[in-house]
């Protein structure tokens, strides 16, 4: 294929489509995998010592908090009961409305995945990488500025980001009618925003090493 045909406006499109659908797929993967990622929280409960911080043995804190991430995934079953915390109706309907938003990014990362799967096999075959290196650059741009933000003043984001994603106040827990609260402090929170933050420059470093190794092959095989 020629190079007037590789840059035609036609491929440039289909470039910049793909290179969104790999962008998506990678920030939902980041943000699926963090989700399910239990390990981290497992850290959490001993490193910022939520024994304490909530009056509960560490069995029944993470016996809590794996019901709640079971509930959160698509799979997962439709009604949240925790088996020792109590609830409230707003707590519910909260969580409700967050099992919803992890629910977008599992299908976004489901529907990305097979996306970018197909451009990159078209791609690969006519040989213009040109998409990773879109990928990259605007992969790698979302966590420095976010992480700019969040070293800034995790609260004000934090605050911020539930503003923007919850059109209640519902996410203001009473400790006294939702003890869940308790066993999910603010800086575990900010621990997975960094955790995806992470995956994201991961995602992004991979995309543009790909790149480079593609256009160094394509550059020795021309």
């Amino acid at each position: 294929m020629s190079d007037k045909l590789q840059k035609s406006p036609l491929a440039v499109v289909f470039n910049i489509v793909l290179a969104v659908a790999l962008v998506l797929f990678i920030i939902s993967a980041a943000v699926v995998f963090t989700l399910n990622f239990r390990p981290l929280y497992y850290f959490d409960v001993d490193h910022l010592n939520i024994t304490a911080m909530s009056g509960l043995p560490r069995e029944e804190i993470l016996q809590n908090y794996n019901v709640l991430i079971d509930y959160n995934s698509i799979f997962g079953t439709k009604v949240l009961n925790f088996p020792t915390l109590a609830m409230s109706e707003s707590g519910r309907i909260h969580f409700e409305e967050v099992k919803n938003v992890f629910g977008v990014f599992e299908i976004t990362l489901i529907i990305s995945g097979i996306l970018s799967l197909a451009g990159i096999i078209y791609r690969h075959f006519k040989k213009n990488p040109g998409y990773l290196l879109l990928s990259g650059i605007l992969t790698i741009a979302i966590p420095a500025a976010l992480g700019v933000l969040i070293a800034l003043n995790w609260e004000t984001v934090f605050v911020l980001f539930h503003k923007i994603v919850f059109h209640n106040n519902y996410w203001i827990f009473d400790a006294a009618t939702d003890p869940v609260i308790t066993i999910l402090p603010d800086t575990f929170f900010m621990h997975c925003a960094l955790m995806i933050l992470a995956l994201m420059v991961l995602g992004s470093i991979i995309c543009l090493l790909a790149y480079r190794h593609a256009k160094h092959k394509k550059t020795h095989t021309a």
